[in-house]
């Protein structure tokens, strides 16, 4: 986690960007490099239930994604943009608790640079933020479906934060 040196920032490239996590002191767009944000992640706890999952977004690293992809509408994109959040050192970690609470349903964390662009030129904005990713051998993960079925599912789930389809609403 964060130190005296270094403070606790977070990515959200889904949900935390219309839900920011408490306690924020700053915060800054950019992106990652080397990952697709994708509806291939389960949701049996927030926008699903056990015997009807939702589907919610995950980071995947591409050459995840492009191993379990047969088709993607955006083959060529391995770049997810986002907000990173400073979060006050004196809250870090009750806001790690929540998130970690938050994210439980297939996510770890891992620590990722975050990029921007000033004045044309490609830089990084961020080092080392923490970042939850929905990995392939993670048990909610399903990775890639006919977007008809994904549509559909998304459109029917619902779970204890709500119609899943809110959800996708958001994430467009």
């Amino acid at each position: 986690m964060g130190s005296i040196n270094t403070p606790f920032v977070v990515f959200g490239y889904g949900s935390l960007i219309f839900k920011p996590p408490p306690h924020v002191q700053s915060q800054t767009s950019g992106f990652l490099k080397g990952y697709v944000r994708r509806f291939a992640q389960e949701s049996h706890d927030h926008r699903g239930t056990p015997e009807n999952p939702g589907r919610v977004v995950t980071l995947i690293h591409k050459e995840d994604w492009d191993h379990f992809s047969r088709s993607d509408a955006f083959p060529d994109e391995d770049i997810v943009w986002g907000i990173a959040y400073t979060i006050d050192p004196e809250y870090e970690a009750e806001v790690r608790d929540y998130l970690d609470y938050r994210e439980k349903d297939g996510y770890t964390m891992e620590t990722m640079h975050v990029y921007t662009i000033e004045n044309g030129i490609e830089k990084i904005a961020i080092q080392d933020a923490f970042c939850y990713v929905g990995r392939p051998d993670n048990p909610s993960f399903i990775g890639s479906e006919p977007l008809e079925d994904l549509a559909r599912r998304i459109w029917a789930s619902v779970g204890p934060s709500g119609e899943n389809k809110a959800c996708q609403a958001s994430s467009n």
